[in-house]
């Protein structure tokens, strides 16, 4: 029997604005059936480095040439593959997948059949707390949590912890993956039951779109790593057009952490920041009253100012 080999596929998180939300591009898998992260395997014969793979098969697969990538993280599991996710290499090779998080400022229309742009939220609405606290935590979560804890006070106090379910827990928008990672523990995600075999729960499809192999996990890495990086480096800047109001920039960073902020508070932080200086332009196609347009100071202009954003989060 031939000892399996190491297959290295590269995975991509790319995410844009659309339409009032961060949307991340997914693309249809071999069987047209269910949707994945772009991904793609590594040629050591062919590829020069992993980045340039990464780019080269995302522009194949969606026609989108990606700007901003950073390395996420390395996904090596034993059976992180289950059930489909073939690389193209043959047998029981072990699949390690190499995730990156790349950040686009327009959703633009992916010259690809099968490539679509999807809110975050529709993969992770209990993540969303714009307009105030999921229902689905409540009347879907909690309940299931508690039945899984069993009693066990070790079991209940992560599950209360992760989802704010009690009085002392405070939600922490970074904490995507641990959240994640719990519902698949506990049998409540879809792809927990796809892979152990089982018929999935009723409650599953309430927690959103699942995707195939383990790209919800490598999705939930790199939202929660980009809502983390906003408090040390203003990535958001990434996500919005060179000209862009003090409203625009909130709700980008809104459309990333999934929760509302305060106004005046959220002003206030970024002009201590220093982060932005304004063009001396009027935007009259808000909607409402025209309003300044701002753009991103450049970082040289001085090192010794605070790069990151302020998040007043609304409670």
């Amino acid at each position: 029997m031939a000892e399996p080999r190491v297959a290295i596929e590269l995975s991509a998180v790319v995410m844009a604005p659309l339409n009032g939300e961060t949307a991340v591009l997914t693309v249809h898998g071999p069987d047209q059936t269910l949707s994945g992260l772009p991904a793609g395997p590594f040629d050591p014969a062919s590829d020069r480095t992993f980045e340039l793979a990464l780019r080269n098969f995302v522009a194949r697969q969606t026609g989108l040439a990606m700007g901003f990538v950073e390395q996420l993280y390395t996904f090596g599991d034993a059976g992180r593959e289950t059930p489909q996710a073939r690389t193209g290499s043959a047998g029981d090779d072990r699949v390690v997948s190499i995730g990156y998080l790349a950040l686009a400022p327009a959703a633009k229309a992916p010259g690809a059949a099968g490539a679509v742009w999807r809110p975050w939220s529709d993969i992770f609405p209990y993540e969303d707390w714009r307009t105030g606290r999921p229902a689905v935590i409540d009347e879907v979560i909690a309940p299931w949590l508690a039945g899984w804890a069993g009693g066990d006070p070790a079991r209940q106090i992560r599950a209360d912890t992760l989802f704010a379910l009690n009085d002392r827990a405070i939600w922490r928008d970074e904490r995507v993956l641990e959240r994640y990672e719990l519902l698949y523990e506990a049998g409540l995600a879809l792809e927990a039951a796809r892979d152990r075999g089982q018929s999935p729960s009723g409650k599953g499809p309430a927690l959103g779109l699942a995707l195939r192999s383990d790209h919800r996990r490598i999705l939930a890495t790199g939202l929660g790593r980009l809502r983390g990086k906003l408090r040390y480096r203003p990535v958001i800047f990434d996500l919005l057009d060179e000209a862009f109001t003090l409203s625009q920039l909130q709700k980008a960073v809104e459309a990333v952490i999934g929760q509302p902020l305060h106004k005046q508070n959220f002003r206030r932080g970024v002009e201590r920041a220093g982060l932005v200086e304004r063009t001396g332009r009027i935007d009259t196609a808000t909607g409402g009253r025209p309003a300044e347009l701002f753009r991103r100071r450049d970082e040289t202009v001085d090192q010794t100012q605070t790069l990151g954003l302020s998040l007043p989060i609304q409670r």
